[in-house]
């Protein structure tokens, strides 16, 4: 099987080898040839990828996705929000309109909350990365339960009557507010043109937001992979601590890296031989739990319904790196 990065691997090589004259033996080397080859793919792959998706999203309007979403009830609604998640615009700065504008129409709010669980964690980027970095297999398995915590989170949202923990004016804007977000504009009458403009745009916005976070989590997956000892990692993290699973999840909530960021580093930890469970909740974490989006949330969320939303999610990734070690360690 060709693989279509080979000529990067190549420039990779000429710039650690032939340009720096590094020897081939040093751990050094080994981590730039990493962090050369790493970071030029993925950037190539999130470029990509972001401008797919943002062709792909000028289909997806959120008001369209509004419209689809009323009058459906719990159970088929919530499974309907979360596929429609993967493929709606989202990002933290509409997380706050776009959960006005849900409950304006009248979408019950389990439904909602598991459109918001499943939008930010089941992205076409995640999907991609982890197709690019670990195969088809974990990526379906990151996709199945990422719709499994959505669904179920939402269910248990709606099952539990949390209204009265959304901040009273939300129910009084009816009418009033109407979300917007530079995310994707939707429109119908765009020419296909446009879209592919709308793409561009979105793919060099994308872009120029994560890149930082890219180059570091490149950065600190290159580091680790050459320097830090697997003993070390799998005395911590690796199948014989019960508490691994938690502990990643709680070091993953206050990286907000986004899935470029993260999975590098994730694909670091698994090579080292930490269970893929263990490393699945810690990409969930941070791509999942967002501090940004809680903060921008508590504009129509009390307390403690962030609390409550935020522990089912927590619980629910949890839960999912436990069943994964489970099942892999049989495979």
């Amino acid at each position: 099987m060709i693989d279509i990065f080979t000529p990067v691997d190549f420039f990779a090589k000429f710039i650690v080898f032939d340009v720096f004259k590094l020897s081939e033996a040093s751990k050094f080397s080994e981590s730039l040839h990493f962090f050369i080859y790493d970071t030029i793919k993925i950037s190539l792959l999130v470029i990509f990828i972001s401008f797919i998706s943002g062709v792909i999203k000028t289909y997806f309007a959120p008001e369209k996705t509004r419209k689809f979403l009323s009058g459906k009830h719990t159970g088929l609604g919530n499974i309907l929000a979360a596929l429609l998640g993967i493929v709606t615009p989202f990002c933290s700065c509409s997380a706050c309109p776009l959960f006005i504008g849900f409950v304006e129409a009248g979408i019950p709010l389990g439904i909602t909350f598991s459109f918001l669980i499943s939008a930010p964690m089941i992205n076409e980027m995640a999907l991609v990365l982890l197709f690019s970095l670990f195969g088809l297999k974990i990526a379906g398995i990151y996709l199945l339960s990422g719709l499994i915590i959505a669904i179920a989170g939402g269910f248990i949202i709606g099952t539990l009557k949390l209204e009265k923990y959304i901040e009273p004016f939300v129910f009084e804007l009816k009418n009033k507010a109407k979300p917007s977000c530079a995310c994707g504009s939707g429109e119908e009458k765009q020419t296909f043109k446009h879209r592919l403009i709308e793409g561009k745009h979105h793919s060099l916005g994308i872009y120029k937001s994560i890149w930082p976070y890219v180059f570091l989590g490149v950065a600190i997956g290159a580091w680790v992979h050459n320097y830090i000892p697997t003993e070390l990692l799998l005395k911590y993290a690796g199948a014989n601590n019960p508490f691994a699973v938690p502990l990643a999840v709680v070091l993953g909530i206050p990286i907000y890296a986004g899935c470029a960021g993260a999975l590098p580093l994730a694909y670091v930890l698994v090579q080292s031989g930490m269970p893929l469970g263990t490393v699945l909740a810690f990409t969930m974490a941070v791509t999942a739990i967002s501090f940004p989006e809680f903060i921008i949330l508590r504009k129509v969320l009390k307390p403690q319904m962030i609390g409550i939303f935020a522990g089912i999610m927590t619980l629910g990734i949890i839960f999912t790196g436990y069943l994964f070690n489970l099942i892999f360690k049989f495979i």
